[in-house]
């Protein structure tokens, strides 16, 4: 299915005038957010006969997207890319956004296993673990990256 195919179910059958604080209570987001989208061209609202903002249900979708997105680490910039650029564009975003995720994942790790051996060292202050030290000691020094192997 794609997002041109969601279709309204009997509660966003009213989504074709939903005003800013409608569709913000309907994300639990401050309006303040939406008008921002607005403003870096994510949303664009139609307006009525006295300017007010006025949003359907395509903007009840692309809200949905966009929190997805920002849900999976997007930035909003990388959002908009997705949502608004060509194929090519698109690709480069998805191929930058997984390398960052890899960084993180990585990242985590190391910050697992440097939690996990605090747990487990012997010195029961991880400031007095040697390993630890040493750790710290190869960062000062620019010997290798930052983690920290555990220890029996």
């Amino acid at each position: 299915m794609s997002l041109k195919e969601v279709t309204m179910s009997d509660d966003t059958e009213r989504a074709e005038n939903w005003s800013i604080s409608d569709l913000a209570g309907r994300f639990d987001l401050p309006t303040h957010v939406l008008r921002h989208w607005e403003d870096i061209g994510l949303l664009t609202p139609r307006r009525d006969a006295s300017g007010y903002r006025r949003y359907g249900h395509d903007d009840l979708v692309r809200v949905a997207v966009i929190q997805r997105n920002k849900l999976a680490g997007m930035t909003l910039e990388q959002i908009h890319v997705l949502l608004d650029a060509g194929a090519k564009d698109r690709h480069e975003v998805l191929e930058a956004h997984l390398r960052d995720l890899e960084e993180r994942r990585v990242a985590l790790e190391r910050s697992r296993e440097m939690t996990e051996h605090a747990l487990r060292c012997r010195a029961h202050d991880i400031t007095a673990c040697p390993r630890f030290a040493a750790a710290v000691e190869d960062l000062v020094e620019g010997r290798r990256q930052p983690g920290l192997t555990a220890h029996a």
